[in-house]
Parts: C-alpha cells; sequence; structure tokens
C-alpha cells in the first residue's frame, strides 16, 4: 500500500524552476535514498511533501492516520526546554494517557455504580495501552538513546537553547527515532555525528521496519542502509533499485547509452540536412529531399542532460611561517568546566593532522581555543611567526541576507563583478545561485560560498571545522583532491574517515585527553 503519492508535481523559485512534472510513491517499509547535486531540491522536496511549501501544480497525498518524522536541517528548539524535556516530548500521547487515568482514579471515590464501571473498563484499556507501549521503561529508552548519540555527555538537563548547531540535530534525531513513525524523513542525518553514532545510527535504519527518506550525501552510510535509490537531476526524478553503488552502475550505462544515441542521431540528423541542401532546388531530386526533410521534421530528438557546473578547488598558498604552527603549554580548554586535561601539543609546519572523537569532547572547542576565539580556562597557546590561517567553521549564518556576490565583494573589495563572479563559479555554483542571497541556498551551495572566501585568499595553515557536511559526492571529491595538493599546513576536524584518510599523514584520538565520559 502507498504510504504517500506525489503526482505531477512542479515548482520552481522566480525563473528558477525545481521540479517539472515530477512523481512519486513511497510504499510500507521502504527505505529511500534521495540523492543528486546541490541545489537540485531536494530540502525543497522534503519540504512540500510535509507541507511547510505549497508546489506550484501537482498533488500530494498521504495515507490517512500515517504518522511522518521529519529530520530538518534548520529545524528549532523551544528555549528553556531541557534535552530531556525534547526526547520525553516524543511520548506525549502516553503521558497525556497517565494524565486521564490519574483524573478518573481521583474521581473513583466519588463514583456511582454505573460511573464506577466505565471508568474501571477505560482504567484497564488506557493501562493496557501503557503497557503494551513500555510506558515505564521511557527514562531508560531516553537514555539509551541519548547516550547512543552522544547526547549523556552534555546532560539531559541541558537547555536546548544552549546547543550548537550539530547537538541540536542530535537532539531532533533522537526524538524522532524515539517516536518511531510510520515513516522517517531524514535531510543529512550524518552530519555532525561521529564514526560510532554514525554506526550505531546505521544499525537502526537496517534493522527499522517502518519507510524513511533519506537526502545524504555520505556514500558507504547510504550503501549500507537504502534499497531504493531516487536521483533528482534538471527538474526530474528518476528511480532506481538498489543501494548507491548500484544506482551508479545503472546511471553511467544509462548515460553512456544515451551519448552513443545521441551521437548516431546528430550524424543521421547531418546527413539528412546534407542531402535535403544539395538536392532540394533541382526538380528530378526535390521529391527525395521534400520526403528527406519531413523525416527530419518528425524526428524525435535526443537530449542530453545539461552538464553540471563541476566545483574546482585550488588553495593559495601564503608564504612560509615558522617551524612551530602552534605549541599548547598545559592549555586546559572548556566553558563552564573543562573539556580536557592540561594539554602540551605541538604541530609543525607541513603537518596534515586530523581530529577524530565523539561529539562534545572539544573538538571545535580546540580550534577555538588555538585561534584565540575561545579564551582557555587555564595554560595557553603559543603561535608560530608569518602564520597566514584559513579557518572554516562548522556553521554558516543561515539568516544571511546578502547576495552571493555581496558575500565574496564584502571579502574582497578589489575584485571585480567579473572575477567575483568567476570566483563563484569555479566553486560550482550557477549564475541563478550567485545572484540569490546566501540563505535561500541549500546547505551544500552555502558552504561552497564559505569555500570560495578560503579558496581566493593565501594561507599556509587551515582549520577546517568539518568541511564535508552538506557538500555533494563531486564536491568532496575535489576538496579532497586540493587538499591533498596543498602546500600548506591542515588541522582538520571530520567524521568522515574515507575522507580525511586520503588527506592527512597523522590522526589525533581527541578521546584520550578529553575529560567528558562517553
Amino acid at each position: 500500500m502507498s504510504i504517500l503519492t506525489v503526482e505531477h508535481l512542479s515548482h520552481g523559485f522566480g525563473d528558477r524552476a525545481i521540479f517539472e512534472d515530477v512523481s512519486f510513491r513511497l510504499l510500507k517499509g521502504e527505505h529511500i535514498g534521495l540523492v543528486g547535486a546541490n541545489g537540485e531540491g531536494k530540502s525543497t522536496f522534503m519540504s512540500i511533501v510535509t507541507g511547510k511549501l505549497q508546489p506550484d501544480d501537482g498533488k500530494v497525498e498521504w495515507s490517512p492516520r500515517v504518522r511522518v518524522g521529519y529530520l530538518d536541517q534548520h529545524a528549532a528548539l523551544t528555549p528553556g526546554m531541557t534535552i530531556q524535556d525534547v526526547l520525553r516530548s516524543a511520548f506525549s500521547w502516553l503521558f497525556e494517557l497517565e494524565a486521564r487515568m490519574n483524573e478518573i482514579c481521583d474521581k473513583l471515590g466519588e463514583a456511582s455504580e454505573d460511573e464506577m464501571t466505565a471508568w474501571m473498563e477505560e482504567l484497564a484499556e488506557i493501562q493496557e495501552l501503557l503497557d503494551a507501549h513500555d510506558f515505564y521503561l521511557i527514562d531508560a529508552k531516553v537514555e539509551e538513546v541519548a547516550r547512543a548519540l552522544g547526547l549523556m555527555a552534555l546532560g539531559l538537563g541541558h537547555d536546548v537553547s544552549d546547543l550548537s548547531g550539530g547537538q541540536r540535530t542530535k537532539v531532533l534525531l533522537a526524538n524522532l527515532l524515539l517516536e518511531k513513525p510510520d515513516i522517517l524523513l531524514l535531510d543529512e542525518p550524518t552530519n555532525y555525528l561521529d564514526e560510532e553514532h554514525i554506526a550505531w545510527l546505521k544499525h537502526y535504519l537496517t534493522e527499522y521496519e517502518n519507510a524513511f527518506v533519506m537526502i545524504s550525501h555520505d556514500i558507504p552510510f547510504l550503501n549500507d542502509v537504502v534499497n531504493l535509490i531516487y536521483h533528482m537531476e534538471n527538474r526530474k526524478l528518476t528511480r532506481y533499485v538498489g543501494n548507491y553503488d548500484k544506482f551508479m552502475e545503472v546511471y553511467e550505462v544509462q548515460k553512456a547509452q544515451l551519448e552513443a544515441a545521441y551521437k548516431r542521431q546528430q550524424q543521421e540528423i547531418s546527413d539528412l540536412q546534407d542531402f535535403v541542401n544539395r538536392n532540394k532546388a533541382r526538380v528530378a531530386t526535390r521529391n527525395m529531399a521534400m520526403s528527406r526533410q519531413k523525416k527530419l521534421d518528425k524526428m524525435e530528438r535526443i537530449e542530453l542532460t545539461a552538464e553540471k557546473p563541476k566545483p574546482e578547488f585550488r588553495f593559495k598558498v601564503g608564504r612560509t611561517p615558522s617551524r612551530f604552527i602552534f605549541q599548547t603549554r598545559e592549555l586546559v580548554i572548556g566553558y563552564d568546566e573543562p573539556l580536557s586535561r592540561p594539554l602540551n601539543l605541538t604541530m609543525e609546519r607541513g603537518q596534515k593532522i586530523a581530529l577524530v572523537g565523539a561529539n562534545g569532547i572539544g573538538k571545535t572547542t580546540l580550534l577555538k581555543s588555538i585561534l584565540g576565539l575561545t579564551p582557555a580556562l587555564s595554560g595557553g597557546v603559543e603561535l608560530g611567526d608569518y602564520l597566514q590561517v584559513g579557518y572554516f567553521e562548522q556553521e554558516g549564518d543561515y539568516s544571511n541576507a546578502t547576495t552571493c556576490i555581496e558575500e565574496i565583494w564584502n571579502e574582497f573589495p578589489s575584485l571585480n563583478q567579473a572575477e567575483v563572479r568567476a570566483a563563484l563559479a569555479k566553486c560550482g555554483l550557477t549564475t541563478k545561485h550567485i545572484e540569490s542571497q546566501v540563505r535561500v541556498l541549500s546547505g551544500g551551495e552555502q558552504a561552497k560560498v564559505r569555500l570560495c572566501k578560503l579558496i581566493n585568499r593565501e594561507t599556509n595553515i587551515l582549520l577546517l571545522d568539518e568541511p564535508t557536511n552538506h557538500l555533494d559526492v563531486d564536491a568532496k571529491d575535489e576538496l579532497k583532491r586540493a587538499l591533498r595538493e596543498y602546500k600548506g599546513s591542515i588541522l582538520l576536524i571530520c567524521h568522515e574517515p574515507e575522507f580525511y584518510r586520503d588527506v592527512v599523514s597523522e590522526v589525533w584520538d581527541c578521546h584520550q585527553w578529553t575529560t567528558k565520559i562517553i
């Protein structure tokens, strides 16, 4: 039975079409990966099917009484609530039943015989429902999922208004998993998760008995958890059976077949047109020429998919720094309380290092402490001489109302408009993206704008905090190539081993110095 049916969907923003006559059907138990390049409309599709956005044309129809859980890239949480409050809210309907049960119990002392009989029957029904849904194990379930996603390190009493983007995403994901809806809609669920938590989520989704649709650029993860791929490209949505690798295998074969057919047709068109041009004026051959012209006019032309601009990242290398990039002396990082024991770390010129470890143990805080953006609790950091630092933050400003052109121009006022446009185009952004406000772009497109700032500045040390989040496959591959070629030093936080293993020569395991119990 179809849980979700989408028919003849069309949508666009201004003069930019996102979908044209798209249809989609979700069946019970299907595990779907929604894939495509940055800016193809994957998150927009999710917003339309969840009713957050009305399409220009078409129909979206859910089965009656289906419960939908949606993990949004930019969802917010209510200030004042704790992590535990949010996670327990997944069972709000059970708490409402408990409240009703308590209300009935309070009235039993004054009940008539008829009321007593009715209320006792209702109590029995409520108790049966509570038992069936393990109501008295809710706190244990909350702790289990919170621990699996690394939230226990923060503390369940932590105010959600004080969470980073990654921590917020994990709280929302934990809430969804506890709800166990009939269908999960997940937008980049592995962003901000470390390897351990990704492994847990992978196991959870593999065993998940209900349906889910997931947007992700994490290929190993997709391969393990999905059995269908829907590919979004050039305003169309195409279905492929199997995981991501199987999809790519079929897609490349189809692409090669289409290109071969296109070349054959172009040759036939050229031959026919040449015959018409040479013979239409001669009386003896005019009828043959007209016959071939009719064939040309009736021919259904093959069109190749327009090639998307592929990013080209080349980091500018500045002057040679001193031997030591930085040295920490008894450095203790943290905010209200320490996140590390006293650290004595040294990074030398030319080193390329990955920082790994669970979320919440202080990897981002260490980067910010090295840069002086977060004050140390004790000890200090001694930076080397002649450093030209390039810093990529984990999250951008999603409320940014400037256009992409203005964003780069503000950073590099000496460039003319043609140079700014060329710089953004090299990062894989089209003309329409370049002229759009940063806040309306997808997460991947926003990341490309921030990378554009980085690659156009001379640096000799790159501090990169989860640079692969939101980037599509082509952009990730190009970033990996650019970082391997980079002649400067790199300190990188990344949760994708298949990315950082090809870039760095050393891995620092932050579990060795954290004070957090994970």
